[in-house]
């Protein structure tokens, strides 16, 4: 008996071990390539990315539009186009964030998701 509770402990432990290391929500996107991006946006036209940095700047707001922000990252320092959609989060300077983005048909990094990291 106590060594089947050790072995379903056992089990819930290494069940929660493995769940707490993949928190990540967007770990299957790739991680967007500063070099690539700078080099020629068109090739990744459509894509999706994860970008984590840290907001540098914001740059232009429109209510219609959103905000355009640069952001640090290992790679260099982008500008993302924060959607409309998330007009409502409050995105401040020095703050750290995960982006999904998507390279638009004009190589524009349009927001698809913003967390806060």
């Amino acid at each position: 008996m106590v060594v089947a509770l050790a072995l379903v402990f056992l089990g819930l432990v290494l069940a929660w071990w493995f769940s707490a290391g993949n928190a990540d929500p967007h770990r299957t996107l790739p991680e967007l390539v500063v070099a690539d991006y700078l080099g020629d946006s068109n090739t990744l036209r459509g894509n999706t990315y994860k970008i984590t940095g840290t907001v540098e700047e914001s740059l232009a707001w429109s209510p219609d539009g959103g905000r355009l922000i640069a952001v640090a990252t290992d790679g260099g320092i982008l500008p993302v186009l924060v959607t409309a959609d998330f007009n409502g989060m409050n995105i401040q300077k020095e703050q750290k964030l995960v982006l999904v983005v998507e390279v638009d048909e004009k190589g524009i990094l349009r927001t698809r998701g913003v967390d806060k990291a």
